[in-house]
């Protein structure tokens, strides 16, 4: 069995000239070649700004850039054509790929309606701050652009819970829908505020039965239009987990398959939260390890992190059937909501650290295989201006991960700065096995064992960091050396 290895084909920013779609279906087979088993593709369907929005302000799930809705046949990334040749192309290279699913929101309503709402207190949503009103929001969604192909479904505000803007006063706030589903919020996983149930927008209400109903069929619609091999669940947190477990477990039943499923449960403060939402869901999802991302950007910003502590309280530490490990997203890169980009000198490190080991399934961040550069406003307004490099090394130990990284583990986490480990190497994989070492203080050296049958070989680093070559001795041990802030990763020696 050859390692799974996902990659977030994208970052917010994206503006190279060729389109997503199109720069998929171009690199498949580069893609195959590094070792990658499956891409996670960015939502594709119409969003409220068609060509510039990354995806996640959904307008309508039905068009996957097919229909002149919202200023544009195209989304951001292509034509609904283009997705479907990105995909076809992915699975003749024998890579899978993961559709983006934001089932929490939508936004750009067609028409306003006049609802009764309450407001509610942002730092405590359990608490109204108002009596029954009435304002105009934009909840109706007919759209018209569309036609009624593919369902002829029209979203109104029976559909959801709460928006965020009145149009008639012109003014913002959280408005709970007064429907007769219930004047409150339904209840979710994220307990933060009161109430994390809504997020932004429109926020749906799984309560309703037509609601739920819809997003099922829809899942028939997008499995069978566009042969994706599972999802990515975004802001699972504010989503009634009732939902999710219906929706998976009808789309597993129907096609009599699991399809591959990680959720965005972001948080970064325990690990208490991940595992609650793996019981409520009864471990039907992969989950994103957001606490091991914090764990390295916490040690790229301070050279005296404990290393030996990296992976403590994290959920491949806990959990590592079902942790998606990572090191940044474009929710966590340079000017995005959630900024916490690990620092270049240390992401070499983190990268051997999901890469290289048994624990975890590890995604790859785009910019980190083919760079980025983009201009945005930071905080305070002022215009920034980005530049993402590439990491070579990113790549080597991808394809180090496909070929030689199997077998026995055996840990050294045993120096405050410099950690290692070594992997045994199986049958089934040729010259497998290997060592790794990396140091965030000054050069690292460690007596590390990898095995008896490796007695006598020659092991030399594979990024090339260093020159030196090492013997293993009779017993299976050798000392393995790293330069001062980086990693190295010693691999068997052939021809």
């Amino acid at each position: 069995m050859q390692n799974q290895t996902l990659i977030q084909f994208f970052h917010w920013y994206y503006n190279e000239e060729q389109n997503l779609w199109t720069k998929v279906a171009a690199e498949a087979g580069h893609l195959k070649e590094i070792g990658i088993t499956a891409l996670w593709l960015p939502p594709a369907y119409k969003s409220n700004n068609a060509t510039y929005d990354v995806g996640y302000s959904v307008y309508d799930l039905f068009d996957l850039g097919e229909f002149d809705q919202k200023g544009s046949v195209n989304t951001k990334y292509g034509s609904k054509d283009e997705y479907i040749k990105a995909i076809e192309t992915l699975h003749e290279h024998g890579i899978g790929a993961l559709a983006d699913v934001v089932f929490n929101h939508k936004a750009g309503g067609d028409e306003l309606e006049k609802i009764a709402v309450k407001t509610v207190n942002p730092e405590d949503r359990n608490e109204f701050t108002s009596d029954v009103f009435e304002i105009e929001a934009w909840t109706k969604f007919t759209f018209p652009g569309r036609q009624g192909k593919y369902s002829q479904f029209i979203w109104n505000h029976e559909c959801f819970s709460g928006v965020d803007w009145a149009e008639d006063i012109k003014q913002t706030a959280i408005y709970s829908i007064q429907n007769h589903l219930g004047e409150g919020f339904e209840e979710v996983p994220s307990t933060e505020f009161g109430n994390y149930d809504y997020l932004m927008y429109n926020d749906i209400d799984f309560r309703n039965r037509a609601v739920v109903e819809e997003l099922k069929y829809w899942g028939e619609w997008i499995v069978e239009t566009t042969k994706v091999d599972g999802f990515r669940l975004d802001a699972v947190k504010h989503i009634n987990p009732d939902f999710i477990v219906e929706w998976i477990d009808h789309l597993n039943q129907k096609y009599n398959r699991e399809f591959f499923i990680v959720a965005e449960d972001w948080n970064v403060v325990d690990v208490a939260g991940q595992l609650n939402y793996i019981e409520i869901t009864g471990g039907r999802t992969q989950i994103f390890d957001s606490l091991l991302h914090h764990n390295f950007f916490l040690a790229s910003k301070d050279e005296s992190f404990d290393m030996r502590t990296i992976f403590d309280g994290t959920l491949v530490q806990v959990k590592p059937d079902l942790a998606v490990t990572f090191v940044d997203n474009h929710d966590s890169q340079p000017l995005q909501a959630l900024e916490s980009y690990v620092d270049f000198w240390f992401r070499p490190l983190a990268y051997a650290m999901i890469l290289l080991r048994m624990q975890g399934i590890p995604c790859l961040f785009f910019p980190d295989l083919y760079g980025g550069i983009y201009d945005d406003k930071d905080r305070e307004g002022d215009e920034v201006h980005v530049e993402l490099v590439a990491i070579p090394a990113v790549e080597t130990m991808s394809k180090i991960r496909t070929a030689l990284a199997y077998g026995e583990q055996r840990d050294y986490f045993d120096h405050g700065v410099c950690v290692g480990w070594t992997r045994a190497g199986d049958e089934e994989h040729e010259n497998s096995g290997l060592a790794v070492l990396l140091s965030t203080g000054e050069e690292g050296f460690k007596e590390m064992e990898i095995g008896k049958h490796f007695a006598g070989k020659t092991f030399v680093d594979a990024l090339g960091y260093r020159q030196q070559e090492v013997i293993i001795d009779e017993n299976g041990c050798a000392e393995f050396h790293c330069n001062a802030g980086s990693v190295s990763v010693w691999v068997l020696k052939v021809g």
